[in-house]
């Protein structure tokens, strides 16, 4: 639902969402426009708990980075727009803490979770804005399939997608290396 007509920065979205009206609703702006973003269901939650909980026990001293749930994330080279992935991982040099407002940087793995509000072509657009945006890896969980669509971009700078079901697992690749999770641990 669009909010807003007028092109915001990621500045006079901050003070946006922090107005007392908006204390509870979730919000992205894309390309400069508001959009507001239902709450998610349970099913969803659980699934995003699941796999933070996870990048949690891979890195519990923090070494490689920081794992999120439903945080703001913006390019400074695009300041038109800040996603809020339900879970990501950023990676850092084990010593930068976790930023106070967003993160001025994309999250070097995003993973969107596919819920009855928003459609698969939504979360693929917003796939293409990760990885156009410089993050390595998103992960689309589609709870319907009981599996995750991968995306990356090739050498070509083509955004390749291959889809796994719940006998598969997920790779942490070069993101977060040695990362496994059995998607039988989702969709159990």
């Amino acid at each position: 639902m669009e909010v807003q007509e007028r092109v915001f920065d990621v500045d006079e979205f901050w003070r946006f969402v922090c107005l007392p009206e908006n204390a509870d609703k979730r919000f992205e702006l894309i390309n400069g426009e508001i959009i507001e973003m239902p709450k998610p269901g349970e099913e969803h939650g659980y699934l995003a708990g699941v796999i933070f909980h996870y990048f949690l026990l891979f890195d519990p001293k923090r070494n490689l980075g920081i794992p999120t749930v439903d945080t703001g994330y913006y390019s400074l080279d695009d300041r038109s727009t800040v996603l809020g992935p339900d879970v990501a991982f950023r990676r850092t040099d084990g010593a930068t803490p976790p930023q106070k407002k967003w993160a001025p940087t994309m999250p070097d793995l995003a993973v969107e979770i596919k819920s009855p509000s928003n459609t698969l072509a939504d979360l693929r657009q917003k796939a293409a804005i990760y990885l156009r945006r410089e993050t390595q890896l998103v992960w689309i969980v589609i709870p319907d399939r009981k599996g995750v669509e991968v995306c990356r971009l090739d050498a070509n700078g083509q955004i390749q997608t291959e889809f796994f079901g719940s006998d598969g697992s997920l790779s942490g690749e070069s993101v977060l290396p040695g990362f496994e999770l059995a998607l039988s641990t989702l969709f159990s």
